[in-house]
């Protein structure tokens, strides 16, 4: 017998960064014309923000326990925003920032909920990322820009350029394998500097960066260098951004290659 699909829908907005400056249009259309809106924000004064714009409005944030496993509580998100989807409801879930840039459950859910064979999309929003660009006056355009998941990059062998901008995010939590933890402690962060420093001097210039989460705050812009950067006090929100160390190196066999295809296109190869 073959299963017939849910009415339910599912769509996954972001918040951007600054509460009330960054909300789209299409994301507060998608908040205020849902049937049940669940969010994932630890700030009561968006919650506060968000209930003036519906009814029934649920917080993810009680599934998060002191000591439990992230996963544990990210699975527990998804089920409980499907369980309303599978009873045929609109449900909206907001997230801070871009809803799919570090963000593991509502990429998850909309995937399980397509499987279902309901509606689920996301929206577009604007991201910490860009944030940064903005309050740091940087445009990846102009070296190359890496990012990485600051533990990732330790946990596995990965290759860093530091002729470009390097940006690690979740910093604060640098080493955590047991996704229990909401900050690591200074001898985590050595290990960082430690693996940092093959590529980059101790004494080159990094930022510790936050985006402002209200229009009353201003970003967390701090510099130090490479090597003060364990006794530095960070939390999981905190971003680190190392610019480029040296210049970007001419690559001459591959330059001479298109020299050719020049003289060949123009006729005076």
């Amino acid at each position: 017998m073959q299963t017939t699909p849910s009415t339910g829908s599912l769509v996954c907005v972001g918040l951007g960064m600054t509460l009330g400056a960054h909300l789209a249009p299409l994301a507060r259309s998608h908040i205020e014309q849902a049937d049940v809106v669940f969010f994932a924000l630890s700030d009561g004064i968006v919650e506060l923000w968000l209930r003036r714009m519906h009814a029934d409005v649920r917080s993810l944030q009680s599934f998060y326990q002191e000591g439990s496993s992230r996963m544990n509580t990210y699975w527990q998100m998804v089920e409980a925003m499907l369980v309303e989807v599978r009873a045929g409801r609109r449900v909206c879930g907001v997230f801070y920032g871009h809803p799919g840039v570090f963000a593991w459950v509502p990429h998850k859910a909309i995937e399980l909920a397509r499987e279902e064979g309901c509606r689920a999309h996301m929206e577009p929003a604007i991201s910490a990322e860009g944030c940064l660009y903005a309050d740091l006056g940087i445009d990846p355009g102009a070296y190359g820009c890496q990012h990485y998941e600051a533990s990732q990059l330790l946990f596995y062998q990965r290759r860093i350029d530091p002729a470009a901008y390097l940006i690690l995010w979740q910093v604060g939590v640098v080493g955590d394998q047991s996704m229990a933890r909401f900050s690591t402690n200074a001898a985590y962060r050595q290990v960082l500097v430690d693996v940092l420093a093959r590529d980059y001097p101790l004494n080159h210039e990094v930022t510790i960066y936050r985006a402002a989460t209200l229009p009353i705050q201003s970003p967390r812009i701090e510099r130090c260098t490479l090597a003060a950067l364990p006794q530095a006090k960070l939390d999981m929100t905190d971003t680190l951004v190392i610019p480029p160390a040296y210049a970007m190196q001419p690559n001459p066999e591959i330059l001479a290659r298109f020299d050719a295809l020049d003289r060949a296109v123009a006729g005076t190869g």
